[in-house]
């Protein structure tokens, strides 16, 4: 396998801002370095929110235009391995997801699982580490939105009814300060720390966040509401009108 930087994309990196956007899950490619097979799936499985997070991507991308904040994110699925685990995570590469067997995960050996995280995982959170860096350097102490999507409902499960969640771990100023802006818009349903718990020790908010002090939040909207171009423009100008309020409530 080749390492190079299209491993991850950073967008709008000339962006003066005190936002930094990340799309963890950004693009449901396999490469054939990885898999010729595309991991044994079949084209309609890596379509689905398995592979990455739909719709996820282009609304960050609309949200850092209007914004002006700068954007990294992931260029590969999730299923090659998962950047929003710790690297001792066990479903950092996932074998099982959603009723889907990826058969390209199984029976991988230690060598094969650190050789993805080294051409994969670690490039994509050394650009992260890197912009954050150079930021420091100028006295800039941005705050990461972390922009992801989940599905309506997973299999045998019961409808997520939320349009929106805001997720957190430890430290809770942005996240509240999202939270308390949501609660303005009476026609959206948001989830606290749902559809997940935002809580995962070694995720990318722990890495880059917590670790840096730096205020922080993830965002994840129901796909259904970004599946078009329309969704993505309209959220993306929801998300843009709450973080500018929401940081403002905040004092470092």
């Amino acid at each position: 396998m080749k390492s190079s930087e299209d491993t991850y994309q950073i967008f709008y990196q000339n962006y003066n801002s005190k936002f930094l956007i990340l799309c963890d899950h950004a693009t449901n490619r396999i490469p054939m370095s990885v898999s010729k097979t595309q991991l044994g799936l079949k084209s309609e499985e890596l379509q689905r929110h398995i592979a990455y997070d739909i719709g996820a991507k282009d609304t960050a991308l609309n949200l850092g235009k209007i914004l002006g904040a700068p954007l990294i994110t992931t260029n590969y699925s999730r299923l090659v391995i998962d950047p929003n685990r710790s690297k001792e995570d066990p479903t950092s590469i996932m074998q099982i997801y959603d009723g889907a067997i990826i058969k390209g995960n199984c029976n991988l050996t230690p060598e094969q699982v650190t050789l993805r995280q080294k051409l994969f995982y670690d490039p994509y959170h050394n650009a992260i580490a890197n912009f954050l860096k150079k930021k420091q350097r100028k006295k800039i102490t941005p705050c990461i939105v972390s922009i992801h999507s989940f599905t309506p409902q997973l299999n045998q499960y019961t409808p997520r009814p939320w349009h929106i969640g805001i997720l957190w771990g430890k430290d809770t100023r942005m996240s509240n300060a999202v939270l308390s802006e949501f609660t303005k818009f009476k026609d959206i349903r948001v989830g606290e720390n749902q559809p997940y718990s935002g809580n995962l020790n070694g995720d990318t908010l722990s890495k880059h966040g917590i670790y840096n002090n730096l205020l922080h939040v993830l965002i994840e909207i129901r796909n259904d509401l970004i599946d078009h171009k329309g969704g993505q423009i309209k959220w993306a100008k929801i998300i843009k009108t709450v973080l500018n309020r929401s940081i403002k409530q905040i004092k470092e």
